[in-house]
């Protein structure tokens, strides 16, 4: 008995440490090809792989036929819009460092699904709902905040650098944390996610935005292998996620999954040759800390309504 379930759950770590390379991949091959166009080719080999499993697996195509409109399209749209969003995100960031900032803005998402699950949801939290709001709101408050000036007129001032980067990641955050809660809404008992037909949409969207902004494109080998190995990244992190939700300790795995902001920095740091100043690293852990408290500030009875959610719609975690 013991063997599946480390199996299982273990394919959830696996799709953690997976979705924790994608900022920093997607940073250097967008260098290369343009965001745009890295989002477009990370995509299409992504929505090819989960086309040709929807081919092969006439079962999958009846469950996501069984979906409501209301999820195809609202949570499509979110999906999709997290993508665009995220991707140029990526692409506005001015340097590197700047980029690993762009990225824990981003992992704002799980705070922000804990507090819109309250109205959307109907779930009830405790008072240490609060304080792990703003532990997560301070992570991010010293993250664009330069090393040498901690203050909010030197956070307002970074900030304003870049508004569009700084603000199309919190958009993204906002996007996801919707879709997280309005897919356990709106999805059917059962029947599963939509990722299959997400990924690809999401694919097109993009090639349709970069025809209408072109950029400049230099495709190498080394670009044209990042696009391979990100798009698979992609492709068998979903799968792997999916495993550990059906059939994984979900209380085990959605825990360590609170860890990606902090595995996403170091993997980032490391594949882009950066060194972040100390404020931010400290602005990571409180970000993963408020995370972790919001989500233990869930009552148990909504918690455990929660997991059940969550294992019925297993594509409620990004990068």
């Amino acid at each position: 008995m013991l063997r599946p379930f480390k199996l299982d759950s273990a394919a959830g770590i696996g799709a953690i440490v997976l979705w924790s390379a994608t900022f920093g991949v997607a940073r250097t091959l967008s260098e290369q090809v343009g965001p745009l166009t890295a989002g477009t080719a990370v995509y299409l080999v992504g929505g090819l792989f989960f086309l040709l499993r929807l081919t092969l697996a006439p079962g999958r195509r009846r469950r996501i036929a069984q979906l409501p409109r209301t999820y195809l399209f609202g949570c499509g749209g979110l999906f999709v819009g997290y993508t665009a969003a995220i991707y140029m995100a990526v692409g506005l960031a001015q340097t590197r460092e700047q980029l690993v900032e762009i990225a824990l803005v981003n992992y704002l998402w799980p705070a922000l699904t804990v507090v819109s699950s309250l109205p959307l949801l109907k779930q009830r939290a405790t008072w240490w709902l609060v304080p792990g709001t703003l532990l997560a709101l301070s992570g991010v408050f010293l993250v664009i905040t330069p090393k040498d000036n901690v203050s909010w007129a030197t956070f307002t001032y970074h900030a304003r650098s870049n508004p569009a980067g700084y603000g199309l990641a919190l958009a993204g955050a906002v996007a996801w944390a919707l879709y997280s809660t309005l897919a356990r809404r709106w999805s059917v008992t059962g029947a599963g996610g939509a990722v299959d037909l997400f990924i690809p949409a999401s694919g097109l969207v993009l090639l349709a935005l970069r025809v209408i902004f072109p950029e400049s494109t230099i495709w190498t080998t080394r670009a044209g292998i990042e696009a391979v190995t990100l798009g698979t990244i992609t492709s068998v992190a979903y799968l792997l996620w999916d495993l550990a939700m059906r059939r994984g300790n979900l209380l085990f795995v959605a825990a360590c999954s609170y860890f990606t902001p902090l595995l996403s920095t170091v993997v980032s740091c490391l594949y882009l040759r950066v060194a972040p100043p100390p404020t931010l690293w400290i602005g990571c852990g409180l970000l993963v800390a408020g995370s972790l408290v919001t989500w233990q500030s869930v009552s148990g009875s909504s918690r455990s309504l929660h997991y059940t959610a969550l294992s019925q719609n297993s594509t409620t975690s990004p990068y």
